[in-house]
């Protein structure tokens, strides 16, 4: 809502005096060049440029935009700095608090503004995804007119969250999860700014790493969990946040974890061992301990799509489905939701039925290939769809499976040093047993004999 009487008088006060605000709300940027990350959407020319007033009006003024992004990434910061930046009449809204109504009183206000002192208007709403279709489409006459220029926030995916005609009527900006080195900095910049600690108080690397475990790319959670453990340092009379502190504070362990070490790679194997293993329970302590630490989900995404064809393949087809989705899943919705996403693929996976079968046929035939037993794709089987091909005797004598009743034709298929090599094992665990029968039934068709 447009700031009140009240509401300005208190903003004033909080310029002259920050000390009374929250550490993240001091440290927000002023300006689009303090803005730490998302350096994809400030180059020159962007439309978050444009809108603070770096580029042309009029028929060619700035754009409305949909910012979509994980919690932390920056979506307020960027329409604070806007707010700040521009000469505009700047708006904010809540979806969670207003309706229709609101949005009208907006509009109405913004044509005023435009017609009876040719003052535009940029409407800031946050979670936009909260709104219903019929407040969505309260928004349209003014974002088509440009009565308002919409800056509208949401951490769900707008494909599925925002109706098509507000889409296609803004452009939609991807925040990205902020780096350790976005975070760090951020850091860094709050301890000694004046705006921030102003150096009451150091901050070792071993804090700073947990800090930055802690945040997951959120720099709000990163800004908040620095301002208690300063002020629990600085009541002990400490000159630098110790570790205990900060775990004191935050209720939050630190995790023996190096994502770029031994332990990153150790736990993961634990935790892949022990789906192996089907033991269920240790497979969520290790993923705890990954999620815990910060691990980047995708990693562990990866990680379980690799354990659903290496270690389960055929004697759970549903396993490498699951995985897939998983990854997919939580590439849409990040921490810390992914955290349910992950932990139910785990789930499946560590009490499929297993199988390496996939596995050693797969290894079988790639030693034998550098080995050198790679013959000549026999005549038959050879491409016949080019001119001369015939001449050569390609494709001549094949016979197509498809015309036989069994849908099966004896005919040999690998080069003569290979014919009657056999690669797949199945074993006749889980649903792998009905490959088991399906396999004899075939070769035996196939007349292929056995090594």
């Amino acid at each position: 809502m447009e700031p009140d009487l009240f509401t300005a008088a208190a903003e004033e006060r909080q310029e002259k005096d920050p000390t009374g605000s929250p550490l993240a709300v001091r440290m927000r940027p002023r300006t689009l060049d303090e803005v730490v990350g998302q350096q994809h959407l400030l180059k020159p020319g962007s439309p978050l440029r444009r809108l603070v007033g770096e580029g042309a009006s009029g028929p060619a003024g700035p754009s409305s935009v949909i910012l979509w992004g994980p919690p932390g990434t920056g979506k307020t910061t960027l329409a604070y700095v806007v707010s700040r930046a521009t000469n505009k009449r700047f708006v904010e809204l809540s979806a969670i608090t207003a309706g229709v109504k609101e949005v009208r009183a907006v509009i109405d206000g913004a044509r005023r503004a435009v017609g009876g002192y040719g003052k535009e208007t940029v409407l800031f709403l946050d979670e936009i995804h909260r709104f219903s279709k019929a407040q969505q489409d309260s928004l349209l006459p003014a974002v088509e007119n440009r009565w308002v220029t919409l800056i509208a926030a949401t951490t769900e995916n707008p494909y599925f969250s925002v109706i098509s005609p507000l889409l296609s009527r803004s452009l939609l900006l991807t925040l990205e999860p902020l780096t350790d080195d976005d975070v760090r900095g951020l850091l860094r910049r709050a301890l000694a700014d004046e705006r921030g600690l102003k150096e009451a108080v150091g901050l070792p690397e071993d804090t700073e790493e947990h800090l930055l475990r802690i945040a997951g790319g959120d720099a709000r959670r990163a800004l908040t969990a620095l301002e208690a453990a300063a002020g629990a340092a600085l009541d002990k009379g400490e000159t630098e946040i110790a570790l205990t502190t900060l775990e004191e504070t935050v209720d939050r362990a630190a995790v023996k974890y190096d994502r770029d070490g031994d332990q990153h790679y150790d736990v993961a194997s634990a935790l892949i061992k022990s789906i192996r293993g089907s033991d269920v329970d240790a497979a969520l302590h290790y993923l705890a301990r990954m999620i815990e630490a910060g691990e980047d989900p995708r990693f562990i995404a990866r990680r379980l799509m690799i354990s659903a064809s290496e270690d389960i393949g055929l004697a759970d087809p549903n396993a490498l489905p699951i995985a897939v989705a998983a990854a997919q899943a939580v590439a849409m919705i990040g921490f810390p939701e992914a955290a349910l996403t992950l932990s139910h693929a785990t789930i499946a996976l560590a009490l499929a039925p297993k199988s390496n079968a996939a596995t050693t046929a797969i290894g079988a035939a790639l030693d034998d290939v550098r080995k050198g037993f790679a013959g000549p794709v026999p005549s038959h089987l050879r491409d016949s769809h080019y001119k001369g091909a015939g001449k050569l005797g390609h494709g001549q004598g094949y016979v197509y499976p498809h015309d036989l009743p069994e849908g099966i034709a004896a005919q040999q298929y690998a080069p003569d040093e290979l014919k009657d090599r056999t690669y797949y094992a199945p074993t006749r665990h889980g649903a792998e047993a009905r490959y088991a029968d399906a396999v004899e039934w075939t070769r035996g068709h196939l007349g292929r004999k056995r090594t």
